[in-house]
């Protein structure tokens, strides 16, 4: 139960091989906040951490492995998380850019495939904004974090205050 099959070096070494590929793969699998996810991305998702837990784990079943792997993949998660709170280009990296879907009342064709979108993706967006056509919107944006923005024509854009890092520590 508590006896490694193999060095606990190989354990760590595996878990922060597959948890940057899994990194690498959702990142580049598009920008879908986790609700957002169909039933084909769940499925996916569940068939691919399936699939790894071996990789992961080789030939250890033991609780100290199993420990290992979690604290390597808490920490690895925690190292890139400060990371990209650091560097601009990491962050750019892994999040990636905002997307315009629609600008002066039409869609962008090129964009909504290039992200996978359909327009009635789109318009469930718009609906949450209270705008019914797509006529009717000045700018409508993928953001990095998949959530999608919509300015409606004609409006009043508030500007909120700026968030300013670092002056004071």
């Amino acid at each position: 139960m508590w006896h490694l099959a193999i060095p606990a070096w190989q354990l760590v070494v595996r878990s922060v091989i597959l948890y940057l590929a899994l990194l690498i793969g959702l990142r580049a699998f598009g920008k879908r906040e986790v609700g957002q996810f169909t039933l084909f991305d769940l499925v996916m998702v569940l068939l691919v951490a399936n699939a790894v837990q071996p990789a992961m784990t080789g030939p250890d079943t033991s609780v100290t492995g199993g420990l290992i792997i979690t604290i390597t993949l808490f920490a690895v998660n925690l190292g890139i998380a400060r990371l990209r709170h650091r560097s601009t280009a990491l962050r750019r990296l892994t999040d990636g850019s905002a997307t315009v879907l629609a600008r002066d009342g039409h869609w962008i064709a090129a964009a909504l495939r290039r992200e996978g979108l359909e327009s009635e993706d789109c318009e469930m967006a718009m609906r949450e904004h209270g705008i019914e056509r797509v006529s009717e919107v000045a700018l409508a944006v993928l953001e990095t974090d998949g959530t999608i923005s919509v300015v409606p024509k004609g409006a009043d854009v508030r500007r909120g205050k700026r968030r300013v890092r670092g002056m004071l520590g």
